[in-house]
C-alpha cells in the first residue's frame, strides 16, 4: 500500500533549503529552481504530514517546533541518502559486489594484503568488507559472507573450515633482554597484555601451571588484537595471541616467541555465507580463491 504521508526527495530538498536559507526565493537560487516549484513543494510537505512546518513572517519563513524537530530528521535522511548513492557509485564497472563481515586484525593482518591477487584474478567482483565480531546473523543483516570463529563441521552447510586457531606467546626483543623460552613463572612476572574480548586467554594458558589465577588477569586490556600485537612491540608486556595475526611481525624481528609452548584455539577460522547463495558466481570464485590461499598461507 502507498503511504501517501511520505515525503518526496523534491519535498524534502526544498524543506532543508528554506529552513536553512529563510525564504523561497532563496531556496529556489540554491536549488535551481523557480520559486513557486519551492512553494508548491513546501504546501504539498504540508499538506501530506498536516502540520505547519513554517510561520510566515513578513515574507520569510521561520520554523514552527514541529518543523524544527522534522528539519534534523529530513537533514538525516537527505544525508544517509546521498552516502548511499556514493557507496553504490563506487561499485561502478563491476558485474558482482560481496559484502563480507570479517574480524578485524583477521582482516588487517591476513585478509586484505592478499586482496590484490583476488582483484587481478576476478577483476570483475568489488569487494565491499566490514569488520564484526560478533557471530553474523544472515537473516537479520545483508552480508553475503563472513569470515570469523565458529564452528565447522564437516558437511555443515554454508561453512568452510578454513584453519585452526593457534595461540602463541610473544613480546619485543627489548623486553626479553635477550632472554628466550621463559617457563610459566617466569611469563608470569612480566606484564600480561589482555584482550578485552576474549579475557579468559591467559587463563587457559596458565591453568595448568599452579599460578595464581588473580594475576594473570593484571594488565593493560585491549579490545583488538591488532592493539594487542602494538602493545608487545612498544614493549608494554607480552601478548598471547593467534600466530597467524602475529605473523608479519615475527618474520620482521620486531617481535620474537617468548615461549616454546602454543594452545590450540576452541573453535577454528571460518568462512560463513548466506544459505541459497551458493550458485552465485561472484561467490563461488571467492570461496575457491580463499580456500586456496588457505593452502598457500
Amino acid at each position: 500500500m502507498r503511504r501517501t504521508y511520505v515525503p518526496t526527495i523534491a519535498e524534502l530538498e526544498a524543506f532543508r533549503a528554506c529552513a536553512s536559507l529563510g525564504t523561497t526565493i532563496r531556496a529556489a537560487d540554491q536549488l535551481g529552481l523557480t520559486q513557486s516549484s519551492v512553494s508548491r513543494s513546501i504546501g504539498q510537505l504540508e499538506d501530506r504530514l498536516g502540520v505547519a512546518l513554517f510561520h510566515r513572517v513578513r515574507q520569510r519563513l521561520a520554523l514552527s517546533d514541529a518543523g524544527r524537530r522534522f528539519a534534523r530528521d529530513a537533514e538525516a535522511i537527505l544525508d544517509s541518502l546521498h552516502e548511499a548513492a556514493v557507496r553504490t557509485m563506487a561499485f561502478g564497472g563491476q558485474s558482482d559486489v560481496l559484502s563480507i563481515a570479517v574480524l578485524p586484525t583477521l582482516a588487517d593482518r591476513w585478509l586484505i594484503p592478499r586482496l590484490a591477487g583476488f582483484h587481478a584474478a576476478h577483476p570483475h567482483v568489488a569487494i565491499d568488507l566490514a569488520v564484526r565480531l560478533e557471530t553474523v546473523d544472515f537473516e537479520t543483516e545483508t552480508f553475503d559472507a563472513a569470515i570469523q570463529r565458529g564452528p565447522a563441521e564437516p558437511g555443515q552447510p554454508g561453512i568452510f573450515r578454513l584453519f585452526d586457531e593457534e595461540l602463541v606467546v610473544v613480546a619485543s626483543p627489548a623486553l626479553l633482554d635477550g632472554r628466550a623460552a621463559l617457563d610459566d613463572a617466569e611469563l608470569a612476572a612480566l606484564p600480561l597484555l589482555q584482550q578485552s574480548t576474549r579475557p579468559t586467554l591467559w587463563l587457559q594458558w596458565f591453568q595448568a601451571a599452579g599460578i595464581d589465577p588473580r594475576t594473570t588477569l593484571r594488565g593493560h586490556r585491549f579490545e583488538q588484537f591488532s592493539m594487542v600485537v602494538e602493545a608487545a612491540i612498544a614493549g608494554l608486556g607480552v601478548a598471547l595471541v593467534p600466530e597467524v595475526l602475529a605473523e608479519r611481525e615475527l618474520a620482521a624481528g620486531k617481535l620474537v616467541m617468548a615461549s616454546p609452548n602454543r594452545i590450540a584455539g576452541e573453535v577454528p577460522y571460518r568462512l560463513a555465507f548466506r544459505p541459497g547463495s551458493e550458485d552465485r558466481p561472484g561467490l563461488r570464485e571467492f570461496v575457491r580463491w580463499l580456500t586456496a590461499e588457505v593452502v598457500r598461507s
